[in-house]
């Protein structure tokens, strides 16, 4: 296989407009200007225009994924940032930029073409100011309805002391129960930790033991990653904190995931030796989260400690042993650098490559155990077949990605679809079943653990024959990057749980303007009343544990 580098996607884009240039013609009416955006030129359009020109470019532009909602604050205005692609071609990218003014910070909502806009404009509205008309239910989502204030803007006192009260939570259809002389139950799932996933409250309306109403509540552990990464200078300072945002084991997806970000900005190409390190670490990092993942379903559904979970930690153990010996961490890897990684293969390289091939050669028996023990267990198929179900056109409105996704069928992964590493180069296929239920997403998550350790081996031969003098581990990288002013870019990978993006705005300095991070578990936990209602609390509790959320990553 020829190492000669490819063009990048971001290249790619930019000479392919055309696409871009059609699509604004269908909405050339409400246009007020062309904005600038990196790898997705796209419009400005007026406020009371948002559902007009999304649901055209949706419809007869085929821009059918919204994948991100980003909200920030200038000195002369508010603006929403929508970002869409389409499910069937990721390469076709636009920027809806929706900007409003300072003392009246109001625009149209998207929410009727994009339910996943429900909670990424709630998120906007707490975190920035920003109100969204026609909104079907406008309030906060990761701080308190009694909060002050509003984190992300330009005069928020972070001194200010908040009071939060306790308020009891009330049924809400409960006045509809009673009219229809019923009767209704609230039950408060959490907040708790639940295993490994992070605190989440679930409030739970049920009609016997049917949930009639289903309600995430999120912001029991909101981080601030966002803000401490604004605050961190792009080469040296950002890189530790993604490996925190998803502790499952998928670090060093994270890590790509704002690498690749910076790296297109910054226009820094990463040497092919690189990249085939960073495709084998981080294809091991997606082993990491799919065993636990696979682990702690098992846990949750059919109470099986002594044999699946302990074997899927077994297993885990010896994935963070090749990792250990790679990065010198077991869960915070810290490995990546913009330009490459930060250091070379293990000495004596032999005994690494053995290692991993090791590995590889017991996950394939590893697996077939995996299949014995769940998919063919006659009580995890009554738990999870036919239950969860979320239809395709449904998961797409939500933005679901990932496993998630390809569990309801959709043919979407980044590495194949958006191309970057050396994805590309290497034999490998996107799994999918079209099951669209909870059994679906644990068969899709135990298929992709064998096409990983497919796509690790291939690297390995690489770097075993890779010549001693072409070993370049990094790109030659300024000491300090520091982007043009008012440069703006969102890049994603593909995580552990889906779409993993990250919207960047540079001010000139040497730290980002707006960190914007999209993460995957936001928009596949949006989903889970649709998969939820109607059907029993028991299968509620299957559908939370087939969407392997991981709350560091929802409340950023």
């Amino acid at each position: 296989m020829s190492h000669a580098s490819t063009s990048s996607s971001l290249d790619r884009r930019t000479a392919d407009s055309t696409p871009l240039d059609d699509a604004a013609s269908l909405v050339d009416d409400h246009v007020i200007r062309r904005d600038d955006h990196l790898n997705a030129p796209g419009f400005e359009i007026r406020p009371d225009a948002v559902q007009d020109v999304l649901s055209t470019l949706k419809q007869e532009a085929g821009f059918d994924h919204l994948s991100c909602v980003t909200a920030q604050e200038y000195e002369d205005r508010y603006e929403s940032i929508y970002h869409l692609t389409s499910y069937d071609d990721r390469t076709r990218e636009a920027s809806v930029v929706v900007p409003t003014a300072k003392d009246a910070p109001k625009s149209q909502t998207a929410e009727p073409v994009f339910r996943t806009a429900d909670w990424h404009e709630r998120e906007a509205y707490d975190l920035v100011g920003i109100e969204y008309e026609g909104h079907p239910d406008l309030r906060r989502i990761l701080l308190p309805e009694t909060w002050q204030g509003h984190p992300l803007g330009l005069d928020y006192d972070q001194n200010r002391p908040q009071i939060v009260p306790y308020t009891e939570n009330r049924n809400p259809i409960e006045a509809d129960a009673e009219a229809d002389d019923g009767e209704t139950m609230l039950i408060n799932v959490g907040p708790h930790h639940p295993a490994t996933h992070g605190v989440l409250h679930v409030e739970a309306t049920l009609s016997g033991e049917q949930v009639v109403d289903l309600e995430p509540d999120l912001g029991y552990i909101h981080r601030c990653e966002e803000q401490l990464c604004q605050q961190g200078t792009y080469r040296y300072q950002i890189m530790p904190y993604p490996d925190r945002w998803d502790w499952s084991g998928a670090g060093l997806l994270n890590e790509w995931a704002y690498a690749r970000v910076a790296e297109d900005m910054a226009d820094i190409e990463v040497p092919d030796y690189a990249q085939v390190v960073r495709t084998m670490s981080a294809e091991l990092s997606r082993v990491l989260s799919h065993l636990l993942a696979v682990g702690t379903y098992a846990l949750d559904i059919v109470g099986e400690f002594t044999a699946t979970f302990m074997y899927a930690i077994r297993d885990r153990e010896k994935v963070q042993s090749v990792l250990e010996d790679l990065t010198g961490q077991r869960l915070m890897f810290n490995y990546f650098r913009l330009g490459g990684v930060v250091w070379d293969l293990p000495e004596p390289r032999e005994d690494f490559f053995e290692e991993v091939r090791d590995l590889t050669d017991h996950l394939a028996t590893a697996l077939s155990e995996y299949h014995d023990l769940l998919t063919a267990n006659e009580l995890m198929q009554l738990r999870t077949l036919d239950t969860g179900v979320l239809p395709p056109k449904v998961a797409k409105s939500y933005g679901a990605t990932g496993p998630v996704a390809r569990g309801s069928g959709i043919d979407y992964d980044l590495r194949r679809d958006d191309p970057y590493g050396y994805y590309a180069d290497l034999d490998w296929d996107v799994v999918t079943e079209d099951g669209c239920d909870n059994f679906s997403r644990l068969l899709v998550r135990l298929r992709e653990i064998e096409e990983s350790a497919k796509i690790i081996e291939q690297c390995v031969d690489l770097l075993e024959d890779w010549p001693e003098s072409e070993r370049e581990i990094q790109a030659n990288v300024p000491r300090t990057i520091r982007p043009d002013d008012d440069t703006e870019l969102y890049r994603a990978v593909e995580g552990a749980k889906g779409e993993l993006g990250i919207y960047l705005r540079a001010d000139g300095t040497d730290t980002p303007a707006r960190f914007k991070i999209r993460g995957p578990s936001f928009s596949n936990l949006q989903a889970l009343p649709e998969m939820a209602e109607g059907e029993y609390v028991a299968d509620m509790i299957a559908s939370l544990g087939s969407l392997d959320t991981i709350m560091g990553e929802v409340d950023r």
